[in-house]
């Protein structure tokens, strides 16, 4: 058995795109996939199946979400092997020791391709700082994410790829997740 995250993009933020965690852990299980376990209500879910490609697994929950809620998300998934090296790997807390309240990860649905990270740098004036390794942008933002530039939106643009943003305490608990499945 494969065990994966899924990051919903747009899930239960400002009133859009509502889906109780009950409802998809339903769809989930109704896909066939076991250990299905959703943390807080932004479309984080840990589960396992037996199929192996991401690819397949991804685009099966973004069908049956639009078939049950008539809507299309983004779904961007992690197995546990590279979550495990997003939670390792970040520069933020390896480098320089940074507050993990103020750390952020934006997963990316896709490798950027080269030409648009080359093109990538942070905005004028801005305090935030980013450092992108391969799928995931990991953000630091001193003044709270509420405040940053460096959103979802920005990456999305900038790099052309669908993104989606998790504090590092959501990190940390779906990392844990993980481990126990």
């Amino acid at each position: 058995m494969n065990t994966f995250v899924s990051l919903l993009r747009g899930i239960n933020v400002s009133g859009q795109k509502k889906i109780k965690m009950a409802a998809l852990r339903d769809i989930y299980q109704s896909l066939g996939f076991s250990d299905v376990e959703s943390y807080l209500q932004s479309g984080n879910v840990v589960f396992t199946t037996a199929e192996e490609d991401a690819a397949i697994v991804a685009q099966s929950i973004k069908d049956a979400i639009a078939d049950a809620f008539g809507y299309s998300v983004s779904v961007i998934l992690r197995d546990v092997v590279t979550f495990r090296l997003v939670f390792t790997g970040n520069p933020f807390l390896i480098d320089s020791d940074e507050d993990p309240a103020k750390l952020y990860v934006t997963f990316l649905a896709n490798v950027p391709n080269a030409d648009d990270l080359s093109n990538l740098s942070l905005p004028v004036g801005v305090a935030d700082d980013f450092h992108v390794v391969g799928q995931h942008v990991y953000v630091f933002c001193p003044n709270g994410y509420g405040r940053t530039k460096l959103n979802n939106t920005f990456f999305e643009r900038k790099l052309k790829v669908a993104a989606t943003t998790r504090n590092w305490r959501t990190v940390t608990a779906l990392h844990t997740m993980m481990q126990s499945s």
